[in-house]
C-alpha cells in the first residue's frame, strides 16, 4: 500500500496524536493515505472513533511492541 503521508506521534497522549492526524488529513487529497506513528495505547480507540466521526477510512492498525501503526484513508 502506498503511504502518502507519515506523522510520528511517539510520545504524545491523547487528544494530540488524533489532533495532528486531523490536521495532516486536511492538507490531503481524497483517497490519500496517511500513517501515524503513536505509543499511547489508548489511540488505537480513538483512531477508531475518529475514523467513525470523520467519515475517513481506517484502512489498518497494527501494534508492534510499544508502538501503534494506524493507516487512514482521506475521504
Amino acid at each position: 500500500m502506498q503511504i502518502d503521508k507519515e506523522i510520528d506521534t511517539r510520545g504524545l497522549n491523547c487528544p494530540l496524536p488524533i489532533l495532528k492526524a486531523k490536521k495532516a488529513l486536511a492538507d490531503m487529497a481524497s483517497g490519500q493515505v496517511l500513517k501515524v506513528l503513536a505509543t499511547d495505547s489508548g489511540s488505537v480507540r480513538d483512531f477508531q472513533a475518529f475514523a467513525k466521526q470523520t467519515g475517513n477510512e481506517l484502512v489498518e492498525q497494527q501494534t508492534l511492541g510499544s508502538e501503534y501503526v494506524h493507516l487512514l484513508r482521506r475521504r
